[in-house]
């Protein structure tokens, strides 16, 4: 094996969307809507662009909105989350505009939303409210590399069972999160066991490729079904263009990988969801020190291809029976 070289960028197949006509929104929450059936039920929303180059998300909600779907029960919440992110998003350099001066996907604990003024913390300040209001969510994203499509589903079972619950995407992670800070998903209830609320993070595919917005909206379309925020028939003739879920596998992180050096440099060009057989294998070295796939039949989880000191740099897991 050989020491893998930084990647080119992936063709860039989707075109940003313009959510100009949402942004107002109407909960004093810029980007944010909710919708009130009326009726007793729990709080459902789907999220996109909390980083600013995911584009699927977007495509995703913008669907909803055109075609003016509307809770049958609790109440149903479309969000854009980065927005200055996303108002930064440039096709001739993707990569630039995944955050405004912070991942908005670690900021999620008290210590960082009470403290620090950067635009990503302004913005998750102004969302908490709507975010402690949520009993159940989806938040869209989507990859570096072109790999199957998969659940961060937490490490909880109530994780594991919501997505079950949805039943697309066929591979479910379920993992503690990164070192450098809590994402959205695992924020207060979410992460709390003794909670019924409830999250699913949905990595769609590679950020741009044209796949990913199909798998954005099958699944936002399946999480409203399985929620109940929908009827169980909804969208049907939507859902008929997609194949029957595939059945489910189960992969819990048990070493996740931060970079402690500015020398980290993979072995080989891992794409992700590889499985090595063999425990003890090299698959990378920060500074010195090799990094090793702790037993049997490891799989890789989402490789970070632009790696950083303090960045998760790949999870490694094992497959394990499901939820």
């Amino acid at each position: 094996m050989t020491d893998a070289a930084t990647p080119p960028v992936p063709p860039v197949e989707l075109e940003k969307t313009d959510i100009t006509p949402y942004l107002a929104g109407n909960t004093g929450i810029r980007g944010v809507t909710t919708f009130d059936s009326g009726v007793a039920g729990p709080h459902v929303a789907v999220t996109a662009i909390v980083h600013g180059n995911e584009l699927c998300g977007p495509i995703a909600l913008d669907w909803l909105f055109a075609r003016g779907v509307r809770p049958v029960r609790g109440k149903l919440s479309l969000a854009f989350v980065n927005l200055d992110a996303y108002d930064r998003y440039d096709p001739a350099d993707p990569f630039a505009s995944r955050w405004a001066d912070e991942d908005m996907n670690r900021l999620w604990q008290d210590e960082t939303l009470n403290g620090g003024d950067t635009l990503e913390r302004r913005r998750a300040k102004e969302l908490r409210p709507f975010i402690d209001s949520v009993d159940l969510l989806l938040d869209l994203h989507s990859m570096q590399n072109a790999t199957a499509p998969l659940y961060i589903a937490g490490p909880l079972t109530k994780g594991r069972a919501l997505a079950r619950a949805v039943g697309t995407p066929a591979l479910v992670v379920s993992d503690e999160g990164h070192a450098a800070g809590k994402r959205m998903r695992d924020y207060a209830g979410f992460g709390d066991p003794a909670s019924e609320k409830n999250a699913l993070l949905v990595e769609c595919g590679q950020h741009w490729e044209k796949a990913s917005a199909d798998v954005a909206l099958e699944t936002s379309l399946r999480f409203l079904q399985a929620t109940g925020a929908v009827a169980p028939d909804a969208f049907a003739s939507e859902l008929a263009r997609f194949p029957a879920p595939a059945p489910q596998s189960f992969v819990e992180i048990v070493a996740p990988v931060t970079i402690a050096t500015d020398d980290f440099r993979f072995t080989d060009n891992f794409l992700g969801q590889e499985v090595i057989a063999s425990a003890g294998t090299v698959i990378a070295h920060d500074g010195g020190k090799p990094v090793v796939t702790p037993h049997d039949d490891t799989v890789l989880i989402m490789p970070n291809r632009r790696p950083g000191k303090g960045l998760t740099a790949v999870r490694l897991g094992r497959f394990v029976e499901g939820a």
